[in-house]
């Protein structure tokens, strides 16, 4: 029987010295054999989906604690936060230079299970706001969430998709727009 906990946190401490994580060696690191984290995680994607995740949690926690502001203007700011952490964090850019359609698949689609988790945390953010009072939904605020994180993917994940540099601050933007926040109420202005 293999400790979960300690090869996440193992994965996740090569991952984040070097973007990568390469099963076998995690194995042999770990005292476990190579198949028995095939079986766990479903493959390198699977693993890879884990440890992104356990550190995407955190970092949009830590985006919607800066976040200024309330409503729509703090979903957008954190929005912003989220990216402009993301397009910081060496070991993330990194995965996305070295291996970008792996990178894409584990953290855009449902099946590398990072998307919709990091979707149904945005909802969360969203439906306080409107708890609070603070916001009114154009959209049920399920598919508002995903569309949010569509906008911040296209910006984050922009070198690898047009070729341009990642913009936390056209996150800001474009997700304050979708809210209907004028700009000016954006109290986020990070370059990214």
């Amino acid at each position: 029987m293999i400790d979960a906990e300690v090869v996440l946190d193992a994965a996740r401490e090569v991952f984040i010295a070097d973007g990568r994580i390469e099963v076998g060696e995690l194995a042999q690191a770990v005292g476990v054999n190579r198949s028995t984290l095939y079986r766990r995680w479903g493959g390198r994607d699977g693993l890879l989906g884990e440890v992104i995740w356990s550190i995407t949690a955190p970092t949009i926690d830590a985006a919607a604690r800066r976040a200024p502001g309330e409503g729509a203007a703090r979903i957008a700011a954190t929005m912003g936060e989220f990216a402009a952490i993301a397009n910081r964090a060496v070991h993330f850019t990194e995965f996305l230079r070295r291996e970008p359609e792996r990178a894409l698949r584990v953290m855009t689609t449902r099946a590398g299970g990072v998307q919709p988790r990091i979707v149904d945390k945005v909802a969360e953010l969203v439906q306080a706001e409107v708890d609070a009072g603070a916001m009114t939904l154009p959209l049920p605020v399920h598919d508002l969430a995903l569309i949010l994180v569509r906008i911040t993917e296209t910006f984050v994940y922009a070198n690898v998709i047009t070729g341009e540099e990642p913009d936390a601050a056209k996150v800001a933007q474009a997700c304050a727009a979708m809210l209907g926040v004028e700009r000016s109420t954006v109290e986020w202005e990070r370059a990214g």
